[in-house]
């Protein structure tokens, strides 16, 4: 499987609209890919494509459970846990667990010397599958409401997917959810915007992938809508600039209305065309 992250900086770029129009533009060729759409806390791929839901799975982490009966209060489960996710007052005799900054890491069973500590499933999110016709399909994981952390909704939904080619719709900013997605990517698109919050959150993205070692090119979104400091950027630090999409009105409607601009736009669809092939050529390379 080739996996294509497509990722950036900040929230709000154009992340879905580039995955999804560049989804389409594969499937129009015939390629057996998959739509998955990694931004766990507000997915939204699925909502541009008219699929029926095939299947569903709920995503657990094992937290702990005290038994109050075996329980002496010690402490040392509330000593090993890192994220602070147990309370221990001996004087009151309160043990209680946190089950929200749980990491489901399993030290408090391993600290706990008297058995007084079991393990629970709870649920974090769910993965779910639709489908359309050709084999396409979107896998997108959606967080629980009040889970601290996507992470492992989205890298059930990675390992989920099942087909040659995968478009991942990654999570906007640089933390945890950005660096798992981009890590099983084979190579990266990132999306930025010509604004001074677009530079600098593109520079954060760019150390991260260069410490990584993630092959990547740039797509400026809302282009004509700022200055030239990203492009400076990019010739500076030669990298590749894919594709410009202008900041035009009729994308912006085609895109709020639910619609793939690849459809309606054969001047973008032309440039998505061209992305396909150099993405193509440069998963083979890689």
């Amino acid at each position: 499987m080739v996996k294509i992250a497509v990722a950036s900086g900040k929230g709000g770029t154009g992340k879905t609209f580039v995955s999804t129009n560049l989804y389409q533009t594969f499937l129009s060729r015939g390629v057996d890919i998959a739509l998955t759409d990694c931004d766990a806390e507000e997915p939204n791929s699925a909502a541009f494509f008219k699929y029926e839901e095939t299947g569903g799975e709920p995503v657990t982490q094992k937290v702990p459970v005290i038994d109050l009966s075996k329980c002496t209060y010690c402490g040392k489960c509330q000593d090993w846990c890192v994220y602070n996710a147990i309370v221990i007052l001996k004087e009151r005799k309160i043990a209680k667990v946190l089950d929200e900054m749980c990491h489901g890491c399993g030290a408090c069973t391993v600290a706990c010397e008297y058995g007084a500590i079991t393990e629970k499933d709870m649920v974090l999110g769910e993965v779910t599958k639709y489908s359309g016709k050709d084999k396409s399909s979107i896998v997108e994981g959606r967080l629980k409401v009040g889970v601290y952390t996507p992470v492992p909704v989205l890298k059930r939904a990675i390992l989920s997917t099942t087909a040659n080619v995968a478009v991942l719709d990654s999570p906007p900013g640089t933390s945890c959810p950005f660096i798992h997605t981009v890590n099983a990517s084979d190579y990266v698109i990132l999306v930025t915007e010509p604004t001074p919050f677009g530079l600098n959150d593109l520079k954060l993205s760019v150390e991260i992938l260069n410490q990584m070692g993630k092959p990547f090119s740039v797509i400026i979104n809302r282009a004509g809508l700022g200055n030239r400091d990203v492009h400076n950027f990019l010739e500076r630090e030669k990298i590749e600039l894919l594709m410009e999409i202008p900041f035009d009105k009729e994308i912006a409607s085609i895109y709020s209305k639910g619609g793939l601009v690849i459809s309606e736009r054969e001047d973008i669809a032309d440039k998505f065309s061209y992305i396909a092939d150099v993405i193509i050529d440069k998963t083979r390379a890689c």
